[in-house]
């Protein structure tokens, strides 16, 4: 089985906060992956700027150190390595000042036939000062930049840092990156609805009971405790991520996969959401903070002991319920979840079909289960759809619910690619389906405050919960008021 590929153009990728976390974990990895099965093209070029005094020998050091970390040494035995590292090469540059910028012009300038791609890859606060440079060094021209999140901290600073980076590059040169619209999987919802005459006349509440979008993490905070100390679940994961997946998932059929096409319609999602505020938050959400527990087979601190602090009120923990006010999904409940510490690392939709309206069966062939599609992000990226059948044996029908599963890596036998290898070409390909436009982040943000002033109004703490568990039990109380539960591990 072959692929088609769609080729990409000679580009300058400049990647700014080149010695960052993000860039040795993700961005480096990503590009040798995609030089090593042949996407580069032979002229592109990879440029790391950071503050860090470094010599283009240094960086590609650097640079053979992050691919040795996080690639299996079977995939670094061939001589693609030393290629891909003679494309790299390294300015010390600094945002919130002017020095190495001239060099840096010089470096870019010296591919002009080349598509210029700016990687933001560092702390928020120097998106906009970078942007104002890339201006005023001229190397805006024709370029794009990549923004990663977090894009503000609410409503008003969104639009300030919009407007900034607004005032440089115009709308179709901006990617705000959300690396869970890369993935595979994420892109497969799309499939299933729109290329499968199965599940799109069921996608509605005439047959759908409910939704579930689960985003845990088994780990805590860790080396990040300062920056997520300001932030929090809801501005790290819910205002994001899990919106965006909600989106993909109520959103309506595009007229195509035109970047905007798909975007509209996810907008419009954003903006039927029923409003969360200080009369209904108390019933509709939950916040909790982890404390000292247990988690894969060791002892973990809490929350507080992490970030060194004898109090905060900072969520490690989010449930919601969330409704999309509009024809198709009045009255189809959205639980969204996400935590740190939580009992496992998994990332997953599922979808909660109607029982059936009658059942033919006798009382003693068991209980019959509603269906479920569960599409698993992480680890193990695939699909389950559960159904009820027969079991097999003589002696009478019994029933048992069973389910249809599809992991891609079984399914298909090749490695399943990062996230950020396909988003970062999609950028030098021009084709913004998987970004988000400054409507949607903004829209994102005006569902977003009102529940973080209500939780502020409250004065009330996060509740507690051991790490290692599934978060607090009004998550459970949540969601179980309404008769469900929540499901883990594909169930």
């Amino acid at each position: 089985m072959t692929s088609r590929v769609i080729p990409v153009a000679p580009f300058t990728l400049t990647v700014f906060g080149a010695t960052g976390d993000l860039a040795r974990r993700k961005l480096i990895p990503a590009l040798f992956h995609r030089d090593l099965d042949g996407q580069l093209p032979d002229d592109a070029t990879i440029i790391g700027v950071s503050r860090r005094a470094l010599s283009d020998d240094q960086f590609r050091a650097f640079a053979r150190q992050a691919l040795s970390d996080h690639i299996p040494a079977s995939e670094l035995e061939g001589p693609e390595v030393d290629r891909f590292l003679a494309r790299l090469s390294y300015v010390a540059a600094d945002a919130d000042a002017d020095g190495g910028w001239p060099e840096l012009a010089q470096r870019v300038e010296a591919f002009p036939d080349h598509i210029p791609v700016y990687y933001l890859a560092t702390a928020p606060h120097l998106f906009g000062p970078i942007c104002e440079r890339l201006g005023k060094y001229g190397l805006s021209r024709n370029g794009r930049v990549v923004i990663e999140k977090p894009i503000g901290k609410d409503l008003k600073s969104a639009v300030a840092l919009n407007e900034q980076i607004g005032r440089i590059f115009p709308e179709d040169r901006v990617y705000r990156i959300d690396h869970y619209l890369g993935k595979e999987t994420v892109q497969n919802l799309m499939a299933l609805r729109f290329a499968n005459a199965l599940f799109e006349p069921l996608w509605n509440n005439a047959h759908i009971d409910h939704v579930q979008i689960t985003v845990a993490e088994a780990l805590g905070v860790e080396e990040r405790a300062g920056y997520y100390d300001t932030a929090g679940a809801m501005r790290d994961m819910v205002q994001n991520h899990i919106l965006q997946l909600l989106c993909l998932v109520a959103m309506e059929p595009p007229a195509s996969l035109d970047a905007d096409a798909v975007r509209d319609e996810k907008l419009k999602v954003l903006r039927a959401l029923k409003p969360i505020d200080d009369q209904n938050m108390a019933a509709v959400t939950v916040r909790g903070q982890y404390r000292a527990g247990a988690s894969a087979g060791g002892a973990v601190s809490g929350y507080l002991d992490e970030l060194g602090s004898s109090t905060s009120h900072t969520e490690t923990f989010v449930a919601v319920k969330a409704e999309v006010e509009n024809w198709r999904w009045a009255g189809v409940p959205f639980y969204l979840r996400t935590g740190k510490r939580l009992a496992s690392r998994v990332s997953e939709i599922v979808v909660g079909f109607k029982p059936v309206p009658h059942s033919v069966f006798d009382a003693n062939v068991g209980p019959i289960e509603s269906n479920r599609l569960v599409i698993r992000l992480q680890p193990d990226e695939g699909v389950k759809l559960w159904l009820m059948i027969k079991d097999p044996g003589p002696g009478g029908i019994r029933l048992t619910h069973v389910p249809l599963d599809m992991s891609f890596a079984k399914a298909f036998k090749v490695r399943n690619p990062d996230a950020y290898e396909r988003l970062i070409l999609d950028v030098v390909r021009g084709n913004q389906t998987l970004f988000m436009r400054r409507d949607e982040v903004e829209a994102a943000w005006k569902w977003v405050d009102p529940i973080l002033q209500a939780w502020r109004g409250a004065k009330e703490p996060p509740r507690p919960y051991t790490a290692g568990t599934w978060g607090p039990s009004a998550a459970i109380a949540l969601i179980e008021r309404d008769g469900r539960t929540w499901l883990e591990d594909g169930a």
